[in-house]
């Protein structure tokens, strides 16, 4: 009978030594890779985090038509990293509108600093929708095509690249 007793306690033992070693991994882990992550913040050079100028668009008066061809003026918009990344939309039409990128691949329209890249919702008329372009591919443009939802027809595209200087 004290045989049983003793291989009970045993396994009780390494029960807890187990659970112990367990929770000692997934602490581990968790301090080490999954709050690194969460947590990194991402270094952008001053110059870039405020621009030289800005770019202006301007959603034109009578946009929502689909017989208007001009709706975002300018259509395409070439940024420069450090000069004119900061790009505002203005609504001066009378209708709500958005600006939404044609992607839904997460990788292609999110800014490291600015994150996801489009209006979270309607820019009523008056209003504006600033975004901060701070990343850019070493060499070529990234491009990044958007439209409004309520008025597919309303297209632009937007082309960030480095400046040369």
């Amino acid at each position: 009978m004290s045989t049983t007793e003793t291989s009970s306690s045993h396994g009780y033992g390494i029960g807890i030594l187990v659970v112990i070693v367990a929770l000692g991994v997934t602490i581990s882990w968790y301090t080490m890779y999954w709050l690194p992550e969460e947590n990194q913040k991402v270094f952008v050079d001053e110059h870039i985090l405020h621009p030289n100028g800005e770019t202006i668009v301007n959603i034109i008066d009578g946009s929502s038509s689909p017989d208007q061809k001009d709706n975002y003026m300018p259509k395409l918009i070439q940024v420069q990293l450090t000069i004119d990344n900061l790009v505002i939309w203005k609504n001066i039409d009378t209708t709500p509108h958005t600006v939404t990128p044609d992607s839904h691949d997460r990788d292609e329209i999110t800014d490291p600093y600015s994150g996801e890249f489009g209006s979270t919702g309607v820019i009523m008329p008056g209003e504006d929708y600033e975004f901060l372009f701070t990343d850019a591919p070493p060499n070529g443009a990234k491009v990044i095509p958007y439209h409004c939802d309520p008025h597919p027809w309303m297209v632009g595209t937007v082309e960030i690249t480095k400046s040369r200087f």
